[in-house]
């Protein structure tokens, strides 16, 4: 079978393709096909079903090209996964949505449907629960969604915090005071803020008190009004810290809660205060739960190799059968 895809501006066919054609050579593999390009006119030849595929993956990428957008690796990776299960109505949409300009001048946008969902349920909703896998955007995201709140004067601070759990390391081994300590468990925070805002303006902000990243401790006995609070590593909160946490909302207030219930670092698993949220949190209104998977990830092709393996493996854990005594006849 043979499909043709007319791109119109021959511009666009390079991009289209990448560097020595390492973009087609992707939808050729995905779907055993082969593609030809012949004066602006793109020729995709293989079986129906492969073919019908990675026509779909091509317009796909022509739409987001033609809005301006470049197409990299992940992106075309991303495309062939949607086109292979026919899901590709609002791929084109994406390049439409931008969150927030960096400090360098880059728009932040969703990368995947699932971020673009997320990005949706932070603005409609008053809290919103991320949870997926590391490498899907959670916590990029919605410090770009609280510093456009914040820049746009809809609240008037940012407020940053994570749980101070070891991942296998003791806190007290690390120099200095309790500043100091903590400092490592919230440097993902501040590497996204510098990007958002730059060092200077983030140091001034929090110099003035309107921004703030603190261990989730010293949130306890407060009352947040009128800032953007987000709650990162909330797998390892428990269940009482987590109460407490959704507890300290004030009046025109937004709150984030991000994590990862396949890395949980408390010593009973059962207790994480994430896995109990999003149980007893899911059929109120004006809360938003977002899950994100593996298609989500936005990092190097190989972080969604190893987050699907490591699925796969969990999904596939057969328990040990317990042994009963015998009974003598």
């Amino acid at each position: 079978m043979e499909k043709i895809f007319k791109l119109g501006k021959s511009e666009l066919t390079s991009a289209l393709f990448g560097a020595f054609d390492e973009n087609v050579n992707i939808i050729m593999r995905a779907f055993d096909v082969k593609i030809l390009n012949r004066d602006d006119d793109i020729k995709i030849i293989g079986d129906e079903d492969g073919t019908q595929k990675a026509l779909s993956a091509v317009e796909n990428l022509a739409k987001i090209l033609e809005r301006g957008e470049a197409v990299s690796e992940q992106t075309v990776r991303y495309v062939v996964s949607l086109a292979d299960e026919g899901d590709t109505q609002e791929i084109a949409e994406l390049a439409k949505d931008c969150v927030c300009i960096t400090f360098t001048g880059k728009p932040v946008k969703p990368k995947t449907l699932g971020q673009k969902k997320y990005a949706e349920g932070i603005r409609k909703n008053t809290v919103t629960l991320g949870v997926g896998p590391a490498g899907t955007g959670k916590t990029y995201l919605a410090v770009a969604l609280a510093v456009r709140a914040f820049k746009n004067k809809e609240v008037q601070r940012i407020i940053l915090t994570r749980p101070a759990v070891e991942a296998g390391e003791k806190l007290g081994f690390l120099p200095g005071d309790l500043q100091n300590k903590v400092d490592p468990y919230l440097r993902p925070l501040y590497d996204a803020l510098f990007d958002m805002l730059g060092a200077e303006s983030f140091h001034r902000n929090v110099e003035k008190g309107y921004i703030e990243v603190a261990p989730l401790a010293y949130m306890r006995g407060r009352t947040l009004d009128d800032s953007f609070i987000i709650l990162d590593e909330a797998q390892n909160t428990t269940r009482e810290q987590m109460k407490m946490f959704l507890t300290r909302l004030g009046f025109n207030s937004k709150m984030v809660i991000t994590g990862d219930i396949t890395q949980i670092d408390l010593p009973d698993v059962k207790r994480s205060g994430l896995v109990q949220a999003v149980r007893v949190l899911k059929n109120i209104d004006d809360i938003a739960i977002c899950y994100f998977t593996e298609k989500d990830v936005v990092r190097h092709r190989l972080v969604q190799d190893i987050v699907r393996a490591y699925e796969h493996v969990a999904a596939n854990i057969v328990r040990p059968k317990t042994s009963r005594p015998r009974k003598d006849k």
